[in-house]
């Protein structure tokens, strides 16, 4: 096994090129330590390190290695889908949920994880610039927002409002739930561990 995210698989199969992978080197990450530590700065340091962490860990990672889904009773779990799915996640809890926008994302009642569907059709690399987007735009959007803004969107669980506070505690936890899966699925692709 490897662990050099950039190094070609020994089965011949060609790896994303540094052009089209839009991964972040495990070099240019963000510190998990933040620069100070108030309660702002701790959760949005440690969103944006799992955030950049899904970066680190697709970095190089070959297109049809994005796109396998390896565990029989998983058929959607797949690099690509986990990603995508990582995207309109922070969309749904930051836009529908929060601000109480209307839900444009690819989910349906009839279809809810469309959006790891999908993925598999997508370029990684368009994946990953899609999801840096939006994380960009959602960090001024968080740093706009009083972490006790309570939420306008419904939500099919309850009726009470949660804030932005707890919302950023769900998506850290959320995103490093899902790099462990991405870093399984990684080594069960092509064999590099430890970004």
């Amino acid at each position: 096994m490897t662990s050099d995210p950039m190094a070609a698989p020994a089965d011949g199969r060609t790896p994303a090129s540094a052009d089209e992978d839009a991964g972040k080197s495990p070099a240019s990450r963000t510190d998990d330590i933040p620069v100070s530590f108030d309660e702002r700065t701790i959760l949005t340091t440690l969103l944006d390190y799992t955030r950049d962490t899904v970066h680190a860990k697709c970095a190089g990672i070959a297109e049809q290695d994005a796109r396998r889904a390896p565990l029989p009773g998983s058929p959607l779990m797949t690099i690509s889908g986990l990603v995508s799915h990582l995207r309109w996640v922070e969309y749904g809890w930051l836009e529908a949920i929060l601000l109480g926008e209307e839900d444009h994302s690819p989910g349906t009642g009839e279809d809810p994880d469309r959006e790891m569907r999908i993925a598999v059709e997508i370029p990684i690399a368009q994946l990953l610039a899609e999801y840096e987007s939006s994380c960009a735009r959602y960090r001024e959007l968080v740093a706009s927002l009083d972490l006790d803004t309570p939420s306008k969107g419904k939500m099919r669980w309850r009726t009470e409002p949660v804030t932005l506070r707890w919302i950023l505690f769900h998506l850290i936890e959320e995103t490093a739930r899902h790099n462990g899966h991405i870093d399984i699925l990684r080594e069960m692709a092509d064999g590099v561990t430890g970004t």
